[in-house]
């Protein structure tokens, strides 16, 4: 993912994303009983990097399990790459939790952009205080072993009902997660964006008063020279929309 693409999707709503989306055929793409935990305030972008869980077995996954410096769990922490993102198939299971606040402390410190599960973080308190971006079910105190055995990384999964697949541009905000295709990010990025700056001038019209008729979607004549106007005195809000600069 180029920096362009980045800075784009830093300024778009996932809202819009799954419109954009939508558009092109794409209809599953939000991540179903996913929710921020904390109070980060800037979007999560970045790279899927994926861990997949299986149940838990009881000779497999005693509590001496993590001594083991090939646990896939552990290597995810320390391996998944600066900028991108930690997705987890939890197989939609919250009654035992996908990580913790020392884990994810790791994530953050090494850079990962965020980190989502369909299952259950414990020490929710305290990662709510990170400025960190996790996205997960609901809280789960129990630990991981419980419940989740740490299979593989790298490969396709499924999280939140979509598929994810590794490199899958991952978006994030106070509404939810998207996973964008990886082959069509920077295209998505671009329509975002310029549907993004449409949809505030739509905002605008509307909070004076306007109808919805002939504003959004804008077919009226009138209205398109008015966007068009506003539009072209808006390139130091969007520097990075097309025919800006």
């Amino acid at each position: 993912m180029n920096d362009t693409t980045r800075a784009r999707l830093m300024r778009v709503s996932t809202a819009t994303l799954t419109t954009v989306l939508f558009k092109r055929g794409f209809h599953n793409t939000f991540l179903q009983q996913v929710r921020l935990v904390g109070g980060t305030q800037a979007n999560m972008v970045g790279a899927a990097y994926t861990l997949r869980y299986i149940p838990a077995r009881e000779d497999l996954d005693g509590i001496d399990a993590f001594n083991d410096r090939s646990h896939p769990q552990r290597v995810a922490v320390e391996e998944c790459p600066e900028g991108q993102v930690l997705v987890m198939d939890s197989r939609g299971d919250a009654s035992a939790a996908s990580s913790g606040g020392l884990l994810l402390t790791r994530l953050l410190k090494r850079g990962v952009a965020g980190v989502v599960t369909d299952g259950g973080f414990r020490d929710t308190p305290e990662i709510a205080l990170m400025d960190f971006a996790a996205y997960h079910q609901r809280p789960s105190a129990p630990t991981n072993l419980i419940k989740h055995h740490a299979m593989d990384l790298q490969l396709p999964i499924a999280c939140g009902g979509v598929a994810v697949y590794p490199g899958d541009v991952m978006v994030g905000d106070a509404e939810g997660v998207v996973c964008i295709p990886a082959h069509i990010a920077d295209a998505v990025a671009v329509e975002a964006y310029d549907q993004t700056l449409y949809e505030d001038w739509v905002a605008k019209r509307i909070g004076e008063g306007a109808g919805l008729f002939g504003v959004y979607p804008m077919t009226d004549a009138s209205e398109q020279a008015e966007f068009a106007a506003w539009r072209g005195a808006q390139a130091a809000h969007y520097p990075l929309a097309t025919g800006m600069n």
